[in-house]
């Protein structure tokens, strides 16, 4: 729960209702979220008095998910009274709308409604989003000399660990490094730990190093400790070195004539911004969802009860679920809502050609359709007109949304991140080609998401997602990142529409950060 963002909501309205006799209305906003099917109040925020252009001072806060549809309400009324229930004061107006509309625009305004489609006169509501978080970030490297020797038979094989002191006065571990074997002069990798978990953000916090010998049954001996805080380490900086004794508590009752165990150096100490996720997205990139549909024969003749594409009498099949579940949380992030969608593995008319990715509009050179419902549409509107076939080929699909991503990168900054879904049935025929397409992939600004359909064994799908260690091409380049999240649909056949996509999706902003803090890119306009 601590990994949580948070976002806090400013709000704003300008002509208000009048609802006061003899004086102008006293506002109030109220924020309500949809929680399974019922509005439940979250947040309020102060009453203005005789305001009919209210900023509120108090912001509102809410957890934010971006692999969920938060549909939330903001409304606006008159107090009048004393009491905490709004039922007896009067409305002047409220707003429906999903968090994820409001953190992707700069600045989000719309018209008050009375209720659907009766205005509230011409009063307007403004509510901008800011995420509380400190997102600065400790860089250090640190390395020892001299250190005492534990082993009998080697050297000592040192490694760190970093405490800081919490308000009750005990130690809290917040980074362990890793093991250099058999040297008494090692010098570390470099390792970052954000500011908050480091030291509360409290720059005078006590902070203690210790430095110790690992032995493999995990009885490690301690070669030596100090104490600091960031303002020392942040010393460094100035050029003049920092360093510290490393002691040994018993050592040094025991001994008059005992120095140390050793020095260590800190050779430098930075503190950077880490960029969010909804730093990026608050900064102005753009989410392009593109869908790839598996139109191969193994799917079975649409028009059959048993096939995978067959749409029941009530207009679905997992296909259709798949394309609404994920494609109704993506976008609220695409400002034009124009998606390409294809399909692919069918002979297409007029040629009767086997097409591993041709436009679900029949038209290649406009291959959008207008929201999640176009696809939908157009997805239906198709199936009588091909004719399923083979071979099931990933890796053309992949290259053409690579190719959009390879565009956008080349202009250096932060600004399109692209999501392709393909849904399939889990027979791959080029799983070569589609490894090399997703190692090539994984250096561009663009993740996979897999949904498989059907009763399928899809061993060949989890090897691409590469959970179980790092996906290699053919000719053994590793992935760059990781970009595939694969979740078989039967898991999720009798649980709530919404499951489906909040597996799949929760990975996204990990992995559009990881791109971009690769590249060392800030969003295009930072916080």
């Amino acid at each position: 729960a601590a990994c949580v963002t948070r976002v806090e909501l400013s709000v704003s309205c300008r002509s208000l209702l009048d609802k006061d006799l003899g004086s102008r209305s006293d506002p109030l906003c109220v924020l309500l979220q949809d929680i399974g099917g019922q509005w439940a109040e979250l947040d309020r925020t102060e009453r203005i008095k005789n305001c009919q252009d209210p900023e509120f001072c108090k912001k509102l806060v809410v957890d934010y998910y971006f692999e969920k549809v938060q549909k939330l309400k903001f409304g606006v009324y008159d107090i009048d009274n004393k009491s905490f229930d709004l039922n007896d004061d009067d409305y002047l107006g409220g707003v429906e709308c999903t968090l994820g509309q409001v953190v992707s625009s700069s600045v989000f305004t719309r018209p008050l409604e009375l209720k659907q489609g009766k205005p509230a006169g011409k009063g307007t509501i403004t509510i901008s989003a800011e995420e509380i978080k400190d997102t600065r970030a400790v860089y250090l490297e640190i390395e020892a000399r001299n250190l005492d020797k534990k082993d009998f038979l080697g050297k000592s094989d040192p490694f760190l660990e970093l405490y800081k002191q919490t308000d009750a006065g005990t130690w809290q571990l917040v980074y362990r490094s890793e093991v250099i074997k058999n040297n008494l002069n090692p010098c570390w990798r470099k390792f970052s730990v954000p500011l908050q978990t480091f030291c509360g953000g409290d720059f005078n916090k006590p902070i203690k190093v210790q430095c110790a010998d690992h032995d493999s049954d995990g009885s490690h001996d301690l070669i030596g400790t100090f104490e600091t805080n960031l303002a020392q380490l942040q010393k460094v900086g100035d050029g003049s070195p920092v360093e510290f004794e490393c002691i040994h508590p018993e050592k040094k009752q025991k001994k008059k004539s005992y120095k140390n165990s050793g020095v260590i150096r800190i050779k430098s100490c930075k503190i950077e911004t880490e960029y969010s996720f909804l730093d990026y997205v608050m900064g102005g990139c753009q989410i392009n969802f593109t869908v790839g549909i598996d139109f191969t024969g193994s799917n079975g003749d649409p028009r059959s009860p048993d096939s995978l594409h067959y749409i029941s009498p009530d207009g679905i099949n997992e296909y259709l679920i798949a394309i609404w579940s994920v494609g109704s949380v993506v976008q609220d992030y695409d400002t034009d809502k124009l998606f390409p969608a294809f399909g692919f593995g069918a002979q297409v008319p007029p040629s009767w050609q086997v097409s591993h990715e041709f436009a679900l509009n029949f038209n290649p050179s406009n291959p959008y359709c207008q929201g999640v419902q176009g696809i939908v549409d157009a997805y239906r509107q198709i199936l009588p007109q091909i004719r399923l076939y083979g071979p099931t080929n990933f890796s053309p699909i992949i290259n053409h949304v690579a190719r959009f991503a390879a565009h956008s990168a080349q202009q250096g900054t932060a600004s399109q991140y692209f999501i392709l879904l393909i849904i399939t049935d889990g027979e791959i025929t080029d799983l070569d080609q589609t490894r090399q397409a997703i190692v090539d992939a994984s250096k561009l600004p663009m993740s996979i998401i897999i949904v498989g359909v059907g009763e399928a064994d899809f061993k060949a799908m989890e090897f691409l997602d590469g959970d179980n260690g790092v996906l290699k091409s053919l000719t053994g380049e590793p992935a760059a990142r990781d970009i595939v999240q694969f979740v078989p649909f039967r898991q999720f056949r009798n649980a709530p529409r919404e499951a489906l996509s909040q597996m799949v999706l929760a990975e996204v902003p990990k992995q559009l950060v990881s791109y971009y803090k690769w590249q060392g890119w800030p969003p295009v306009k930072p916080p």
